[in-house]
């Protein structure tokens, strides 16, 4: 190994090691063993210009084992983003731009959050769609402005997680040959040595998934081999790659290289010095980045300003010659939507008896006719989803054609997926499964909510409305454990009208997920010109239907299905001379976002005597009918039978309410 790389190496090396050791916490054995193949890979491959981390047509790197997150920050600082020395002697404190693990909307460079193992390796994959998808439709015969590959670093952790499989056999099957994973096979976990539980032929298995798989025996020291590997990879325009890089974790560490001691605790004081003496360096220097070094790895500035400004001269060309396109590339790239688009939204009348699952596929169809940028997917499910966008055509990996991505019965990989195609940018996206496997997709729907992506999760099946299907598919406790989720927007719309406004404010949103919560079953659709409009959904919430005087003597509240069974109550309530107002209280989330003043107008403080209505766990109603109203819901799994019997034997019907406002009224 030349000495200019070695240097360079072990700078990458032990400014890590400095880091970890100095905040105490950490884990250092990734970027000792690592440090090699982030060298070759950013400062020999990759594209991208650390002075403008944002260049749409960059490389893409993902360090999906982002307890390693001291290499990616090694690398930023070292090759010129806007990450400095003394932010990394902040690593893993309250405010640091370098935290534990990498978060994207947090630390310039930084592509995707990563930490949860497996989630960047499925980020990666959708990251790789997203630029096929972007060539599909804007390169063009003469000109090429999308062309980019995109890395992941990948351990053996990732490997064992379920949904790395996941995620490695869409890859293989829709043929991303600009997808490139480096695997950091150095065969050691925290718990000790990956033979304990990990014995497959990683080989072999990715092969079967219709990779190229590529070794490199000595990945310690063989930064030649890692560079024709690379090379290899790139050149491979049909399939995925894996690249499977030996290397000893903690590598240069005496007494603690090549064992699990290396990969999750600081190295300690003398073996920190122990390593610098064993690699050369001075054992009293801290944070020590050698001039040369630095100037050798810092080439990445200009390298990537040439990069830039050769696109630039493409792009304008290519903007001169289709101004239609560039338009429409610079609203999708700033996610911005086209002027009229909400004019699509359809609208539905009384005489549209039918599940919000239908509605909302005619809503979704209508707004991709729209937005041409807009794609996504189900799993396995679009025959009951309805989310399949009709006449778009299903997505090609090789030509980027296709606007349905069929994810195969894969929730766990295709959130993770759809994360990555936000990350990237230029796209809007969306996902869609029964309720009840959100438990699957729960994973990155936190990730998404976490780091303000803007992706759709769409849930049909929402209740023990399921019906037969019984209580493995009937959702009860889904609605409040999606709730409890910060940042993430949940819709449960009660008819038509109000999909098409959840899919409105979705749209509309730029700085986090939204999950839109669908029925099976038919729900009725209100006549607008009797009860409120349903704009009041981008409010969260609303008085659907005002007492018959306008001062209600109780207060019911609902979302979804439970709407209308509020309504027909209003209506036998107002019979016994009760009055009763109607609340839709699609978005909790939103509504929770509006005044004081707007919520006490339609949740009046002086009425006590509320009901929500709700097909679902009753925990946290409380907060919108306080400590003397009634929930009625379910807190017990559901059964097997027709939908809307078992919504009268659990109690979800309209007597039952009945019977709630009576005991309240009477106990008054």
């Amino acid at each position: 190994m030349e000495k200019l790389a070695e240097l360079s190496i072990n700078t990458i090396r032990l400014l890590s090691v400095d880091a970890v050791q100095k905040a105490n916490s950490g884990h250092p054995g990734l970027p000792m063993g690592a440090a090699p193949m982030a060298y070759v890979l950013w400062q020999r491959h990759m594209r991208h210009n650390p002075k403008n981390p944002q260049w749409p047509d960059r490389d893409r790197f993902v360090l999906s084992g982002g307890h390693g997150s001291m290499l990616l920050y090694s690398m930023l600082h070292l090759t010129g983003y806007d990450l400095s020395l003394d932010e990394l002697k902040t690593f893993r404190q309250i405010g640091s731009r370098a935290p534990g693990h990498p978060e994207s909307f947090l630390t310039p460079g930084v592509e995707a959050t990563t930490g949860p193992l497996g989630q960047g390796a499925a980020n990666a994959v959708g990251m790789a769609i997203a630029e096929r998808f972007l060539a599909g439709r804007y390169n063009k015969p003469d000109h090429t402005i999308v062309d980019h590959f995109t890395y992941a670093m990948v351990g053996d952790g990732d490997m064992m997680e379920g949904i790395t499989h996941e995620a490695a056999a869409l890859a293989g099957h829709l043929k991303l040959g600009k997808l490139i994973w480096l695997y950091d096979d150095n065969r050691i976990s925290l718990d000790g040595p990956t033979s304990l539980a990990f014995t497959e032929d990683v080989a072999q298995r990715f092969a079967a998934y219709g990779w190229q798989v590529l070794k490199v025996e000595q990945g310690d020291t063989d930064i030649d081999g890692i560079d024709r590997a690379i090379a290899v990879a790139k050149a491979e325009t049909d399939r995925p790659s894996l690249i499977m890089v030996h290397t000893t974790i903690g590598f240069g560490s005496p007494k603690k290289a090549g064992t699990s001691e290396a990969h999750g605790s600081p190295l300690g004081p003398d073996e920190v010095r122990a390593t610098k003496k064993n690699l050369g360096w001075d054992p009293e220097k801290s944070f020590y980045v050698p001039d040369e070094a630095l100037a050798h790895l810092r080439s990445a500035i200009d390298r990537g300003a040439k990069s830039e400004a050769e696109w630039q001269k493409r792009f304008a060309v290519w903007a001169a010659q289709n101004p239609d396109l560039a338009k429409e590339w610079d609203m999708a790239l700033k996610g911005e939507l086209p002027a009229g688009w909400e004019s699509a939204l359809p609208v539905f009348t009384p005489k549209d008896d039918i599940a919000t699952r239908q509605s909302g596929g005619k809503v979704l169809a209508a707004i991709a006719a729209r937005i041409p940028w807009l794609l996504g997917g189900d799993a396995d499910l679009s025959c009951s989803t309805l989310t399949a966008l009709p006449g778009l055509g299903d997505f090609d990996g090789q030509t980027g054609l296709g606007r349905n991505i069929h994810y195969g019965v894969r929730e766990h990989a295709m959130g993770a997926i759809a994360n990555g195609m936000a990350y990237h940018g230029g796209v809007r996206t969306f996902t869609a499964t029964f309720f009840v496997f959100s438990d699957y997709e729960r994973p990155a729907i936190r990730i998404a909510a976490l780091s303000h992506l803007p992706v759709i999760f769409i849930f049909t099946h929402d209740s023990i409305g399921v019906g037969e299907d019984g209580p493995t598919h009937q959702p009860v406790e889904h609605m409040m454990s999606l709730r409890l989720i910060p940042n993430l927007w949940v819709f449960r719309p009660g008819d038509a009208n109000e999909v098409s406004e959840a899919y409105r404010a979705a749209m509309k949103r730029t700085d986090g997920p939204v999950a839109i919560i669908l029925s099976r079953q038919k729900m009725p659709t209100f006549d607008r010109n009797k009860v409120a409009s349903a704009e009041g959904v981008q409010k969260g919430g609303y008085v659907l239907s005002e007492a018959a005087d306008g001062s209600p003597q109780v207060v019911l509240i609902a979302t979804g299905s439970e709407v209308s069974v509020a309504m027909a109550a209003q209506e036998k309530l107002q019979a016994q001379g009760i009055r009763s107002r109607v609340v839709s209280l699609p978005c909790w989330e939103l509504f929770a976002a509006q005044s004081h003043e707007y919520q006490d107008s339609v949740i009046p403080r002086d009425v006590k005597a509320r009901v929500s209505i709700e097909a679902g766990a009753t925990l946290g109603w409380q907060r919108w009918i306080g400590d003397q109203g009634v929930a009625i819901g379910i807190d017990r799994f559901g059964a097997s039978g027709p939908g809307g019997a078992l919504m009268k034997q659990f109690g979800i019907d309209v007597d039952a309410v009945v019977r709630a406002v009576n005991g309240m009224i009477l106990s008054a």
